[in-house]
């Protein structure tokens, strides 16, 4: 739901302070992490499932550490730091498995006159999947996810540096089976209990790095895909923290080591999702929309790397030989190049292999040469 006036109290039968009695209700800020509140499920059904909560408005102001930053529009020190309605969008609400007697909803951010707060992530694909809708058309989106899978703790990687951690695997695994069985007590937890919360997986398997895993969401209507790829990465922080792991979803921890990527899977439908307008009808080739689309994303991959690759740390990725991308290409089911064309007919779809979302212990957002702003500490963070 799009703004405050639509928003109903939806409660499920499940919901019950019998069998919930902690609701999360958050929201995506900008470096794609949830933040919000904790409350009891009779405080949520009674007030906040109808009216929504407040959060401060600085929450989308701040560098990776939490620190505010200057020069917004939307807060300030000068403005005092007020908050931001937190419109609770019940289509959302779920179990969380791997927490006990828990549920989690996610929210849509309006100003007090309950305009949506423009610059929020959620909010921005909104705009965009309603200008699709003017056009008859929607997007359908899926989620490849990379990441590490250490054998240390958060707590004695951030004791040790975040220097000499120690990854589950002793050699590159990609599709192995056997190596990867080390890990299956976590991965196995992510697939099974993320599809109980409604976050569909396609299955995980080895990367190409020690101790990488690779993770596949199932195609989903874009704004439903965002919001189960932001809960996923959290869950599985958590499942990890519980099992005696680390993850990091970072664009490149090593030199050395192969990248994390973030594989995003698009194609355009009509209306009804009935028909993938990327494909004629009839002869299942590609169609003038899907060429136009994908000449849109190389005309404009300059900007959208704001989005793709929005640190520092998230060009290190792109190196020659590592699986990553470094020209802005486009071929029929080819790896090497930025935009990978894959399937065919009702499948036919885009893979963009250039996002990359790693971050670093400080925002990028600098004025110095060194890429990062002064008197940082030059730390690496499994974020």
């Amino acid at each position: 739901m799009s703004n405050a006036a639509e928003n109903t109290t939806f409660i499920p039968a499940w919901l019950t302070p019998e069998q919930i009695d902690t609701v999360v209700v958050a929201f995506a800020d900008g470096y794609g992490r949830l933040l919000g509140s904790r409350m009891t499920c009779r405080h949520f059904i009674r007030s906040v499932g109808k009216s929504g909560t407040h959060m401060c408005n600085y929450l989308l102001t701040v560098d990776i550490e939490m620190n505010p930053l200057p020069g917004y529009q939307l807060a300030s020190w000068e403005q005092g730091y007020g908050d931001f309605h937190a419109v609770v969008d019940p289509t959302t609400l779920r179990v969380v498995p791997w927490q006990p007697r828990t549920a989690i909803v996610l929210c849509d951010l309006h100003h007090e006159d309950h305009t949506p707060v423009a610059p929020a992530p959620r909010q921005v694909l909104r705009r965009q999947l309603a200008r699709l809708k003017k056009l008859g058309l929607g997007a359908e989106m899926g989620s490849e996810l990379e990441f590490y899978v250490f054998e240390n703790t958060y707590r004695e990687a951030h004791d040790a540096n975040y220097h000499e951690l120690r990854p589950t695997s002793d050699y590159l695994i990609d599709y192995h089976v056997t190596q990867p069985t080390r890990d299956e007590h976590l991965m196995a937890r992510l697939r099974n209990e993320m599809d109980e919360a409604g976050i569909t997986v396609e299955g995980s398997k080895g990367e190409w790095g020690r101790g990488q895993q690779e993770l596949n969401l199932l195609h989903a209507d874009a704004l439903e895909m965002a919001d189960r790829h932001l809960l996923f990465k959290n869950g599985a922080k958590e499942i990890a923290a519980q099992e005696e792991r680390s993850i990091s979803f970072m664009a490149k921890l090593d030199e050395n080591q192969a990248g994390n990527s973030f594989h995003l899977h698009t194609s355009l439908w009509d209306r009804a999702a009935e028909q993938n307008r990327f494909a004629d009808a009839k002869s299942g080739e590609p169609t003038e929309l899907f060429r136009h689309f994908l000449g849109g994303l190389q005309t404009y991959a300059r900007e959208l790397c704001y989005f793709f690759a929005p640190t520092v740390n998230s060009y290190k990725r792109y190196q020659a030989a590592s699986w990553a991308p470094t020209s802005l290409v486009w071929a029929h089911d080819n790896r090497t190049t930025g935009f990978r064309v894959v399937g065919h007919g009702a499948s036919l779809r885009i893979e963009n292999r250039t996002p990359g979302r790693g971050r670093e212990s400080v925002s990028c957002l600098c004025r110095h040469d060194c890429g990062r702003p002064e008197g940082h500490r030059g730390k690496a963070r499994l974020r």
